[in-house]
């Protein structure tokens, strides 16, 4: 997908959904936040909380891309206010968002990359289509695993068993190397690797 000379240096956004906060680390819900810190860590950018837009970001490079990380310092519910803050400052086209969220409804492992989709009942993808006012961009999820007994909320906000671990890690690796297919590729090599079984 080739762009303009013109747009090569505009910023995307990469976002990932999580909650703050040492009790939820490590959470199915935080598999957002850990996707963009592993993608900062591989690329050498660092994380600085920044109180003016609810969040913690990371700006650097990575390939030929200029890039913001953003992780919502707002709880899942209200992710689309820092968002949509970081969208309007660097003034972020929609076609340069990506949103890396956890998601139920897919198995463990695998992911799924869609542009224009609904929320699929997920709080913080409600939150930021309630702010951008559209679905129109991509997010990336990543499938936590199906629940067995007991409700949503605990599922969401437990920890990965010790066999789960292995299977997220792998997941979680790709979905570094689909952030950066979609930065380098764009969306359509994105969604050929993410999406294939």
């Amino acid at each position: 997908m080739g762009e303009d000379l013109q747009d090569a240096n505009e910023l995307y956004l990469v976002v990932g959904l999580g909650n703050p906060g040492k009790s939820y680390e490590k959470t199915r819900h935080n598999i957002g936040f850990v996707a963009v810190q592993e993608l900062a860590l591989k690329h050498g950018l660092v994380f600085h909380r920044q109180v003016k837009f609810k969040s913690s970001l990371a700006e650097g490079q990575i390939g030929s891309k200029r890039v913001l990380l953003q992780m919502p310092l707002t709880y899942m519910n209200l992710s689309g206010e820092a968002v949509a803050l970081a969208m309007r400052f660097w003034k972020i086209s929609l076609q340069r968002l990506l949103v890396i969220v956890d998601d139920v409804a897919i198995h463990l492992g695998e992911l799924r990359l869609k542009i224009n989709s609904g929320s699929g009942g997920h709080n913080g993808l409600k939150s930021i289509e309630e702010h951008l006012q559209t679905q129109r961009y991509a997010r990336l999820r990543i499938g936590v695993g199906d629940r067995q007994e007991g409700d949503l909320a605990s599922h969401v906000l437990g920890r990965f068993s010790e066999d789960e671990q292995k299977v997220a890690a792998a997941a979680l690796q790709r979905s570094v190397e689909a952030a950066e297919i979609w930065l380098q590729k764009g969306i359509t090599s994105a969604m050929d690797f993410a999406n294939k079984a």
